[in-house]
């Protein structure tokens, strides 16, 4: 085990410094294994972003789609990946941010902030996903996604969006986990990367 140059973190496993082998790779995705770690990477490099998007009458913004890999609905924040498109793998997150927005509900930002980076799901996944907040929000359009999305929009009233996401479990939606942090982060707008 190696020590980490970090303060109070915990050793660094041998199997870091194992070689890096490729296990399959698929137009989205790569399945690698270092040592004893099998984990997937993401092939665009930009990672994803979350919006926090609350409307001028202080909405909160949430998406609904069916996702195929878990075969349940979901309900999400605003998201998409950042790099994505054709000539734009060095996209900046903050315009993958408005581009996202958009597309997927109708609602262009007067305003974005960066928030904060960090993995989705660090024991199976190198995927970094950043969180955005939207304000100034103003209609331009239907959203619903791209010709590959059916993205239903719902505004919640902020101070019910907790409740609204536990009675949206219970009726059988899968929720992002994440959204609970989102919620943190609108209600703490003082909150953000330095």
């Amino acid at each position: 085990m190696q020590t980490s140059p970090l303060p109070h973190a915990s050793p660094i496993p041998d199997d870091a410094s194992a070689p890096e082998e490729v296990l399959h790779k698929a137009k989205w995705l790569t399945l690698k294994r270092r040592g004893r770690w099998e984990y997937a990477e993401r092939n665009n490099p930009g990672g994803a972003v979350i919006i926090l998007a609350v409307t001028p009458d202080d909405k909160v913004v949430f998406v609904e789609q069916y996702r195929v890999s878990i075969l349940a609905n979901t309900i999400e924040m605003p998201a998409g990946l950042v790099g994505d498109l054709a000539d734009a793998e060095d996209e900046d997150v903050l315009i993958a941010a408005r581009r996202e927005l958009e597309e997927e509900t109708g609602y262009a930002c007067g305003k974005i902030e960066f928030i904060h980076e960090g993995p989705s799901s660090a024991g199976m996944s190198t995927e970094m996903i950043a969180f955005a907040r939207a304000w100034d929000l103003v209609r331009v359009g239907q959203g619903g996604g791209d010709e590959t999305e059916n993205i239903i929009v719902h505004e919640v009233p902020r101070a019910e969006a907790g409740k609204w996401l536990f009675d949206r479990a219970a009726e059988g939606f899968s929720i992002d986990a994440k959204l609970f942090a989102g919620l943190w982060f609108i209600d703490h707008p003082e909150a953000h990367m330095r």
